[in-house]
């Protein structure tokens, strides 16, 4: 059966079966080593009342949220692009 990628999609390497994770958006269950990993800073206090109080000279302490997210999650949320067709793995000309 021809391969499309030389990793399958997966960074698993040589370790067997992986655990199996809900995506955070959709709920689908995908592997954990395909998953795109999503961390980003979050403020629990609004932007307005953050730059009141940076103004004054508060620390505002922020969050580190990770999200896991299925690839077509990822695709549709911009965090991953479709790549251009000269950029993908190129075919076999036998």
């Amino acid at each position: 059966m021809p391969v499309k990628r030389k990793s399958r999609g997966r960074s698993k390497g040589g370790k067997g079966r992986s655990e199996l994770i809900h995506c955070d958006n959709c709920k689908a269950l995908i592997p954990r080593d395909k998953a795109i990993k999503v961390t980003r800073p979050y403020s629990i206090v609004s932007g307005d009342l953050v730059r009141e109080l940076k103004q004054k000279g508060a620390y505002i302490a922020q969050t580190m949220i990770t999200r896991y997210l299925c690839v077509s999650c990822a695709i549709h949320f911009g965090i991953v692009k479709v790549r251009a067709k000269e950029e993908r793995k190129p075919k076999l000309v036998l």
